[in-house]
């Protein structure tokens, strides 16, 4: 049994699961549909299980993840300001990838800025 995840990393596991939801959706009718659920859909789906089920690497799949979100924050406003069509995707995507850097980074965050015990 894996021990239960920390308040920041269940936030972690649903976004990435919901990106991988949006991605599988958005993506279902696109010409090159095992390449885009390849490189877009299987990524996240594979780090959130890997959080749930994988506790001694959950420092590393957090750290990937907020690293892989840099990418689909960059591909969502690429395709938010070229393809009009696709824009409430695009900032979905958006959305969900600056939540998964921030609940990533939110233990670097609290041990830098927290306050300081005397």
């Amino acid at each position: 049994m894996t021990a239960p995840l920390s308040a920041h990393l269940r936030v972690l596991v649903v976004a990435l699961l919901l990106l991988g939801a949006v991605f599988a959706i958005w993506f279902a009718n696109d010409r090159h549909w095992l390449a885009s659920q390849l490189l877009f859909t299987a990524p996240p789906l594979l780090l959130g299980l890997g959080l749930l089920t994988w506790r001694s690497a959950r420092p590393r799949l957090a750290f990937w993840s907020s690293v892989l979100a840099l990418g689909w924050f960059s591909h969502g406003v690429m395709s938010a300001w070229s393809h009009r069509d696709s824009m409430p995707w695009s900032w979905l995507e958006i959305l969900l990838a600056v939540t998964v850097i921030f609940a990533a980074s939110l233990p670097g965050l609290r041990s830098r800025f927290g306050r300081r015990r005397r």
